[in-house]
């Protein structure tokens, strides 16, 4: 497959727009709030391209990305959007809206799997066995074409894995019990946020 892969240092430009339907991923220094910062989001139309956004350290302005992601009208995907809009919530300082979680959808649609990460997901219904060696690679630097490739990997795919985890939802008559699960979302994140990382409704 063919990726166009497009680098933004900061923001995205002032001329680019999407459609009603993107899918979102994050790159960090390591997955511990307190320590480690958000480096990379990256943005797919689901047309096999990829817009990834070097954000600035120091700084963390970015208008043009800050509007869609609080825009209602965009349907945002994500795998495990927990982690993610903790990350964006701290350091863009915006609460993400109009949220979907693949990994969410998984855990509900998938019960003949206990393997809900992004590369069993592409496997299964893209049919490609995708590599995930430079997850723990450091995207705080200067870029690699093989970063950037893996980046762009992990939102190409997910508006078809989506689709495939709706139509099992469906199916199966799950897919209320997952638009009341997402609706959650942010609230999760919200405890997140707040240090309350246990099940809060275990005894």
């Amino acid at each position: 497959m063919n990726l166009d892969i497009k680098l933004h240092k900061i923001d995205l430009p002032d001329e680019i727009s999407f459609s009603d339907k993107i899918a979102i991923d994050c790159e960090f220094t390591g997955l511990n709030l307190e320590r480690d910062r958000l480096c990379l989001i990256q943005i797919s139309s689901g047309n096999n391209d990829a817009h990834i956004i070097q954000l600035d350290k120091d700084n963390y302005e970015a208008p043009n990305l800050k509007k869609i992601l609080k825009d209602k009208e965009i349907n945002k995907l994500f795998h495990f959007a927990r982690a993610d809009l903790l990350f964006i919530k701290k350091y863009l300082e915006v609460d993400v809206e109009n949220v979907n979680c693949t990994k969410i959808m998984s855990k509900i649609a998938r019960g003949y799997s206990d393997k809900h990460g992004l590369k069993d997901l592409i496997k299964e219904f893209i049919g490609i066995d995708v590599s995930k060696q430079l997850q723990s690679s450091d995207f705080g630097g200067e870029l690699s074409d093989k970063q950037l490739k893996y980046c762009a990997q992990d939102v190409v795919y997910l508006h078809k894995i989506y689709e495939s985890l709706q139509k099992i939802l469906i199916r199966e008559k799950r897919i209320d019990l997952y638009f009341k699960t997402i609706k959650f979302i942010n609230t999760r994140v919200e405890l997140d946020f707040a240090s309350f990382k246990e099940d809060i409704w275990s005894h």
